[in-house]
């Protein structure tokens, strides 16, 4: 176990610690729970919506956004265990009907490489399907259509896409819905009562109404039903640490074995490296969470984020230690980055690595062959180069066309291929910008874990 490990979880240094946080970085409301020495603490505080002032208590519910890819990997990889899948087969093996625009790279992808991110099918594609039990099914037929970020297995570029291919994978081998299987096969087994999938089964709980700025949400949900897999899973924090105590041994809190302790072993195994060490705090991607390395301390986790809401899960196993933070603001990354800086130092003797920013003298770069344009489904990067300066314009497009303002910023070397941006819709914090070449030559940029080809020279 890793030193300086606090033995006993101290509740009102840790209750202080998230309101002083909250309070200081103007987050609405939080939930945050603990898993330490086989015990879980749960703690909240602030308000689930400034319009209505209701109390966030530790039974709230929030949006969990990605964090229910996490979800989705699990289910894949017991169907595994049991053999009812190759995870290193081709997809089509079991989805005959999926394709994409590229027959050879098709066969190429397997349910190892969408859950590791290396599938090459995109991220940002929305389909709204309906309501139906077919809507997956509908949404798998709908992206057939949709450009790669990439070929299969040359890159890890983020896949919101690959996990609802995944999601349908689920429902073909088990005859269930996506929904229904992960009540039976993790829900249910692991005793989680206050944790769902369909906006109405929330309904009887306390939930938290997302927030931009400081002002609720137009809306409390926009993802169609088909989003499940890749990004609707509802929770309270205590909840989601009790699913991620499943992903040390495969037990339930009470014993109850869910999937083997060799599953989740290689669940949280590096399955490739990445070269954006800092959207997640990760140097990898493992079968459906993103790997860390404190400084010589290994960990997993992954974030997620919905209209107005943001999830953080860490997991150090060494230390047997687990934390979830559930936020209804879109701009919490602040607290998020402090708070857990101080957990996982008192609770799991782990040393985190120095926020990402520009270094106070730049190096110098020779900037100007990476201006250009940068397209995959969703997003346009336009790359601009004066007096040896770069600026980045980020743009929602296709089917995201409109849905947020564009992001632009100034880019600041911090080495001969990173770069720094201000985003100004997070706050202070720098966005890393990276720009790279996939085996076969072709240019990338790197935004948000997700690959970009460049597509044309500067205009």
């Amino acid at each position: 176990m890793p030193n300086s490990v606090r033995k006993a979880f101290d509740n009102a240094h840790w209750q202080s610690r998230l309101d002083d946080l909250r309070t200081e970085h103007e987050v609405p409301g939080a939930a945050l729970a603990v898993l330490l020495n086989g015990e879980i603490h749960e703690l909240a505080g602030g308000i689930l919506h400034r319009g209505t002032g209701v109390e966030a208590t530790t039974d709230s519910i929030f949006q969990l956004g990605s964090i229910a890819k996490v979800y989705t990997a699990a289910l894949v990889l017991g169907l595994a265990e049991e053999g009812r899948l190759d995870l290193d087969a081709p997809v089509t093996e079991v989805l005959p009907e999926f394709a994409t625009l590229d027959p050879e790279a098709t066969r190429a992808i397997t349910a190892r490489r969408l859950l590791s991110h290396t599938g090459g099918l995109t991220c940002d594609f929305m389909a709204d399907t309906g309501r139906g039990d077919d809507c997956l099914a509908k949404y798998v037929e709908a992206a057939r259509g949709v450009a790669l970020d990439c070929p299969p297995g040359t890159a890890a570029s983020y896949s919101s896409v690959g996990y609802n291919v995944l999601g349908r994978i689920v429902e073909v081998l088990t005859d269930l819905t996506w929904d229904d299987a992960l009540r039976e096969r993790i829900v249910t087994p692991l005793g989680l009562t206050a944790t769902m999938t369909l906006p109405e089964e929330a309904l009887r709980f306390r939930v938290a109404m997302g927030h931009l700025g400081q002002e609720p949400t137009a809306a409390w949900d926009l993802l169609p039903r088909n989003a499940g897999p890749y990004g609707r899973v509802l929770a309270t924090a205590g909840d989601v640490v009790r699913f991620a105590r499943m992903l040390l041994d495969g037990k339930a809190t009470d014993g109850t074995r869910v999937i083997s302790e060799e599953t989740v072993t290689a669940m949280r195994r590096r399955e490739i490296e990445v070269p954006d060490k800092w959207t997640l705090g990760s140097d990898g991607w493992g079968l459906g969470v993103s790997i860390h390395d404190w400084n010589g301390v290994a960990g997993f986790g992954h974030n997620g984020s919905s209209i107005g809401q943001r999830s953080y899960l860490r997991v150090v196993p060494e230390a047997g230690l687990a934390f979830a933070l559930l936020t209804n603001s879109g701009t919490t990354d602040r607290l998020f980055t402090e708070l857990s800086r101080e957990l996982l130092g008192e609770l799991g003797g782990v040393q985190v690595p120095d926020d990402f920013a520009p270094p106070t003298t730049p190096p110098s770069v020779d900037v100007a062959p990476f201006a250009g344009t940068y397209r995959r489904e969703g997003v346009i990067i336009t790359v601009t180069e004066t007096d040896g300066k770069l600026r980045f314009v980020y743009e929602f497009a296709d089917g995201l066309k409109g849905i947020a303002p564009a992001i632009e910023a100034d880019l600041v070397p911090v080495s001969e291929n990173v770069f720094a941006g201000m985003n100004p819709m997070f706050g202070d914090d720098w966005m890393p910008v990276l720009f790279t070449k996939l085996p076969d030559g072709t240019e990338c940029c790197h935004t948000s874990m997700r690959v970009a080809p460049k597509i044309g020279a500067a205009g």
